[in-house]
């Protein structure tokens, strides 16, 4: 198996909790440190232009809203088979993109052996503006916990990045 790791973050953050994923991945890139062997990627809406992100990689952890009938801010882990490749089921807001990227990977031979997909149940995603909903926004902490948890599980102890103190990352 390759040793390439690839955090994926889907979502549109124009569309309130639909951008969830791509939240996470900046938060976990401003606050960690990663191996060289792990990419994160914003991949937002680029649908089939991810697929040469694929190329190499073992393991696929995907961060992303998805849609099954919980409470807003209920979490889900799908693996392997559980992960509706082809389906009518409605997975995520813009399922079709992430449905598409893995349907093509496998039928190109270059789907990871091990893909991964952490999801939130949003409270919206039709509803325009730029930040998390309260409930969501308060849940992501423990996403980011659950997506780190899964990184220790494969082997992958980022480092935390010191906080910045005021003064340091604020705009003056």
């Amino acid at each position: 198996m390759p040793d390439k790791t690839l955090i994926l973050g889907l979502g549109n953050t124009l569309l309130r909790d639909e951008g969830l994923g791509v939240h996470l991945v900046e938060r976990l890139r401003e606050q960690h440190q990663f191996p060289e062997e792990v990419q994160i990627v914003d991949g937002g809406t680029l649908g089939l232009d991810l697929l040469p992100y694929l190329a190499g990689v073992g393991r696929l952890l995907v961060v992303d809203a998805v849609v099954f009938d919980a409470e807003p801010g209920g979490l889900i882990r799908l693996e392997g088979d559980a992960i509706p490749y082809q389906s009518a089921l409605k997975v995520s807001p813009h399922q079709a993109g992430l449905q598409d990227v893995l349907a093509m990977a496998r039928l190109q031979g270059c789907l990871p052996p091990t893909v991964v997909v952490w999801g939130m149940q949003p409270a919206s995603f039709h509803e325009w503006g730029m930040t998390l909903t309260g409930v969501v926004e308060a849940r992501l902490a423990d996403l980011m916990d659950a997506v780190l948890a899964e990184l220790k599980k494969w082997g992958i102890n980022p480092y935390a990045n010191p906080p910045l103190s005021s003064h340091e990352g604020g705009r003056g």
